[in-house]
């Protein structure tokens, strides 16, 4: 079945992925070129023909979605009845796979580190963090509190100064 638009090359299953199914399928046969082409082109219109089918069979049903029940009808449809056990089999284990994905890919199930020794950590961190903070807050306040009595000494100097400096001048008054 050819496409009709030019871009066939685009919708073809990269031989890389071909070629090892061929050495994990066949590990000890040699297998030409042009043959191995030739299974990238079978490979590449079955799936076509199965997905053309299930998208006719998910428009039937008034589904926007081809769901694997389609493809399992599809199938079905196209002869390939004797498939379909083997389909499910596959089915189930890719759903399985994709549930312990889903379940390793928790931060916290990855750490091995059991959730009540997480939070005691979390609540040692916590508490390290507001001894930091209250030491920051005890350094500004004593700083504060230096810069005040300076200030407070620098203006009792500063006034001492003025009394000093203004008897100073009274007292050179006296003189003249």
């Amino acid at each position: 079945m050819a496409s009709s638009s030019g871009n066939d090359d685009d919708l073809t299953i990269p031989r890389a992925a071909i070629n090892k199914m061929i050495k994990e399928t066949l590990p000890n046969v040699r297998v030409a070129n042009d043959a191995r082409e030739l299974v990238v082109n079978c490979c590449t219109e079955f799936i076509h023909l199965i997905s053309s089918e299930a998208n006719e069979i998910c428009n039937k049903s008034e589904k926007k979605t081809i769901s694997p029940e389609h493809v399992i009808q599809a199938l079905e449809s196209l002869g390939f009845g004797s498939y379909i056990s083997e389909v499910k089999d596959v089915l189930q284990e890719c759903k399985t796979v994709a549930l312990k994905r889903r379940k390793a890919s928790s931060r916290l199930e990855n750490l091995g580190i059991p959730e009540e020794e997480l939070l005691r950590q979390q609540q040692e961190l916590f508490a390290q963090a507001r001894q930091q903070q209250a030491e920051l807050a005890q350094q500004e306040w004593l700083q504060m509190q230096q810069a005040a009595q300076q200030a407070q000494l620098a203006a009792a100097s500063a006034s001492a100064s003025n009394q000093a400096g203004s008897s100073q001048d009274e007292d050179d008054e006296d003189d003249i």
